[in-house]
């Protein structure tokens, strides 16, 4: 009788170690390795920025938007998020929240050859020709084989106004 007892208490804290064990501190078991993940509420998530490029890439720019303002609203610090908002703005033909937003991603980025090509075709979807032009040819000094850029420099020669 008392070996019973003793296999019943065993399962039963057997049983409980089981259910606590992952749960304790954080440690998940991946692939056969432990390693310490901090709760999801005390981690950055870059969830909206991925959820934002999912819209964008699917012409969903009113859902790409409200993530991409999620993510800078989350991390103002996030370039991506930024940019994506400045594009979903755009697409959106929101240009001055575009303006805006294209802005603060230059302020964190910087003028890289990324963010000209960016700040040329958003000048240019809002029939500024001439300073598309001016921010393309800067980018293309910068890069000067970047097909994006290249092809953008095409579309402002070859842009119809009224054009959309």
């Amino acid at each position: 009788m008392l070996g019973c007892k003793r296999a019943a208490l065993a399962m039963i804290l057997g049983g409980l170690l089981a259910m606590t064990g992952c749960a304790s501190s954080g440690a998940w078991r991946t692939s056969g390795l432990w390693m310490d993940v901090p709760p999801s509420d005390q981690r950055p998530s870059d969830e909206p920025v991925f959820l934002g490029k999912e819209h964008f890439a699917r012409s969903d720019y009113g859902l790409a938007e409200r993530d991409f303002r999620a993510a800078v609203e989350a991390n103002p610090a996030s370039i991506d998020a930024w940019v994506g908002l400045a594009a979903s703005y755009d697409r959106l033909h929101r240009f001055d929240l575009a303006d805006r937003a294209y802005q603060q991603a230059l302020k964190l980025a910087g003028r890289t050859p990324q963010m000209l090509n960016n700040l040329g075709y958003h000048y240019l979807l809002m029939g500024d020709r001439q300073k598309a032009r001016e921010y393309l040819e800067a980018a293309l000094q910068a890069e000067p084989n970047n097909a994006y850029i290249l092809g953008n420099l095409e579309l402002v020669e070859t842009w119809k106004v009224g054009e959309r």
